[in-house]
């Protein structure tokens, strides 16, 4: 039981998705004039379309809400916006489960209302970054529907199946099924097909070439519209050895690491850069690629030609535990990856996501007191850090987990069926509640705080999933008018990474790696050299300054009013100091 618990809670999502080759000309949104190299320098706001703003009053967020809220993503100092799924679903894993690559759901709006965001959002200097949702495809896809109605059908092989004569398919592990069983048997064709994730997401087989070049028609549908890049989902898994030889002893401790990284991975990605990706100035970046960063180095080193960036999930999965994490811990893990791409090579850097609880209640306080200082604290690193920050949307406020104590109130699909098997087990399912309280993904998955009006002014309707009860004092339009607010220092931290290409592409150096509450490093390009100082607690700390950094002049950026320097910094809970040095 303990071992499933502490699955729960580290379980990062999977998703899907698939394509199909034959949609109408894309209508061309025009592309903005961008330099080489210019994802380095952007800072990406991640944007859940179902979450964010609903213009019609279903309660689902859609596109045409985005667009009306375009003016302040462009306030806030992003510069990218990627977007989870928005192509046609039957939503058994809210949008990861594509049945049309090149349809917008229903739900969501039209091709129109995509088209009219596009242009939006280039005409605001804003780039948009999509979801590749290849490892799968929903079971409502075309493709899906042909495999199985025959095994002599000519989408047979676009997907993975075991043939029941043959006997049980060898073991393969599932984070979304009930049974956990990667295998569903169906009786159309007496055979048994694959799927990672939930049973209505069965696995495309990357080892048929018409696949892929049906995947590769899909790209350049989107591509041809003017879109800046993917990010690639679930893409880690994507390489399987058709033959299925034995992996026993698969659980949930160790399922990711098996199916990571498998044969002719990297045959695939170099053959998507020379037919696709090499003739777009575009950002990409591949969900979980690499098991450590030698791995990762192979999906980036510029020589290899495949992809832009980094996207490991080691960072997220500190403090998956019951007890809280050790800041010892996230240190070290970001200075060990900063190292390995210190001469070649870029990494993402992230806290918080669609698969993660809040980072604000993870990593930070969502006490009343500390909330706002540790969120500006939180923000103030990754926007400091060497990489591209990706700040999940809802951060920028400082928004919070919700904390669900019925199951009735979850809606995410491993949360759903996690509790059927410990339920069906006869585990504790108290104990499973409550570590989804901490852990579930639904955390972040509540509808956007704007105001203070009813559901936070995400819907005049009822909304898909409860909005946090704390909307009332902390949203958006609240924190406009404050001048220390989560959101306005979160706007000084991104135009001071703007100014200063020091906090982009400057060596990284960590400073004082034992200390258990401070996280001190600096940041040195040229002559210029800066310093970041993080107070990760909830009480006064001093920290004598290393010799030999002597601060000039007033910080760039402090989320209190005021800072005691010489000798020692006396910082107050959860402050965060970046001051340039002599």
């Amino acid at each position: 039981m303990k071992r499933l618990l502490l699955f729960l809670l580290t379980c990062s999502a999977a998703l899907l998705a698939c394509l199909p080759g034959n949609g109408q000309p894309a209508t061309p949104t025009g592309a903005l004039d961008k330099k080489p190299d210019w994802w380095k320098e952007t800072v990406v706001y991640q944007l859940y379309p179902r979450s964010f703003q609903d213009s019609n009053g279903d309660g689902i967020g859609d596109l045409r809400g985005i667009i009306s809220r375009l003016d302040y993503l462009k306030s806030i100092g992003v510069g990218s916006v990627w977007l989870n799924p928005i192509y046609a679903s039957p939503n058994d894993d809210n949008g990861y489960d594509i049945s049309d690559y090149q349809q917008i759901m229903p739900e969501f709006g039209t091709m129109q209302d995509f088209d009219e965001l596009l242009r939006g959002m280039h005409q605001r200097g804003l780039k948009l970054i999509m979801d590749l949702v290849v490892n799968h495809s929903s079971d409502e896809h075309r493709w899906f529907k042909q495999a199985r109605s025959s095994r002599q059908s000519p989408y047979r092989d676009y997907y993975y199946w075991w043939p029941a004569e043959k006997g049980t398919p060898p073991a393969r592990y599932s984070t979304f099924d009930v049974n956990r069983n990667a295998w569903r048997y169906d009786s159309l064709t007496n055979a048994y097909y694959l799927h990672y994730f939930s049973v209505r997401q069965p696995d495309l087989n990357w080892n048929n070439p018409k696949l892929r070049q049906e995947v590769y028609r899909m790209m350049r549908f989107w591509l041809d519209k003017g879109i800046d890049g993917f990010r690639m989902d679930a893409f880690q898994f994507v390489a399987k050895d058709p033959t299925f030889p034995p992996m026993p002893g698969l659980n949930e401790t160790n399922y990711t690491n098996a199916y990571n990284h498998g044969p002719r991975l990297h045959d695939y990605l170099q053959e998507m850069n020379r037919e696709v990706l090499s003739h777009y100035n575009i950002m990409t970046v591949a969900e979980g690629a690499g098991r450590n960063p030698t791995e990762a180095m192979l999906f980036v080193d510029p020589a290899r030609r495949e992809l832009n960036m980094t996207y490991h999930f080691e960072a997220v999965g500190v403090g998956n535990t019951p007890e809280r994490y050790q800041l010892t811990d996230l240190k070290r893990v970001f200075t060990r990856w900063d190292s390995a791409f210190a001469r070649k090579g870029w990494q993402s850097i992230y806290l918080g996501s669609h698969d993660q609880p809040r980072m604000t209640s993870k990593f930070g306080d969502d006490r009343p007191e500390f909330r706002a200082a540790s969120a500006q604290l939180l923000n103030t690193f990754l926007l400091t850090m060497r990489g591209t920050p990706y700040c999940y949307n809802g951060d920028e406020l400082g928004m919070t987990n919700i904390g669900f104590d019925n199951i009735a109130d979850y809606r995410d699909v491993a949360a759903l069926n996690g509790y059927q098997l410990v339920k069906s087990q006869g585990g504790s399912l108290p104990a499973y509640i409550q570590a989804m309280q901490r852990f579930s993904r639904d955390n972040s998955r509540t509808p956007f705080q704007w105001d203070a009006s009813a559901h936070a002014g995400f819907t005049t309707g009822t909304p898909w999933i409860k909005v946090n009860p704390n909307y009332a004092t902390l949203n958006q339009a609240a924190q406009e008018t404050q001048p220390n607010s989560v959101l306005n220092h979160f706007r000084r931290a991104t135009s001071m990474r703007q100014q200063h290409p020091v906090l982009v592409h400057g060596q990284y150096q960590l400073l004082d790696a034992a200390n258990p509450h401070i996280y001190a490093y600096t940041r040195t390009l040229g002559p210029e050299r800066v310093l970041v100082v993080l107070n990760f607690s909830d009480t006064q700390r001093s920290w004598p300054l290393p010799a030999g950094l002597k601060p000039s002049g007033q910080p760039w950026l402090n989320n209190y009013p005021t800072l005691a320097t010489s000798p020692t910094f006396m910082l107050q809970p959860w402050q965060a100091v970046v001051m340039k040095l002599q």
